[in-house]
């Protein structure tokens, strides 16, 4: 599957589950088993905010590959013009170009996918 012609909504749609079923059984295994609690820590970082914030620390720790990089920025410079009330329309624009590389990883390199899920601490 080529996802150079896949539209990169459709690879942020996946990687946002991907990545969320990744929080949400990290936190699971931390012995948290409340729902409530489990929706407050889980927003930490399955949100536009902390999906940055994590993009940031894994290019600033060198974790991520040049073309890793450029796969946000094409999500990134996604020409969709619409986001959520609660964020800025930069913050959206680069979670979505984060959450298409965790799609596009899914779907090409599930041991890279791995890797990075792994370097990002949940707590």
């Amino acid at each position: 599957m080529n996802t150079k012609v896949i539209n990169i909504q459709a690879l942020a749609f996946l990687g946002d589950a991907i990545f969320s079923l990744y929080i949400r059984k990290s936190l699971l295994e931390m012995g948290i088993n409340k729902a409530d609690l489990l929706q407050k820590k889980a927003v930490k970082y399955v949100s536009a905010k902390g999906e940055v914030r994590i993009f940031q620390e894994l290019k600033d720790k060198n974790i991520l590959t040049k073309e890793e990089i450029e796969l946000v920025r094409r999500g990134r410079n996604n020409k969709k013009l619409s986001h959520p009330k609660n964020t800025d329309i930069v913050t959206y624009k680069l979670s979505t170009g984060f959450e298409a590389l965790l799609g596009n990883l899914y779907l090409h390199d599930k041991k890279r996918l791995q890797e990075i899920l792994e370097k990002i601490e949940v707590q």
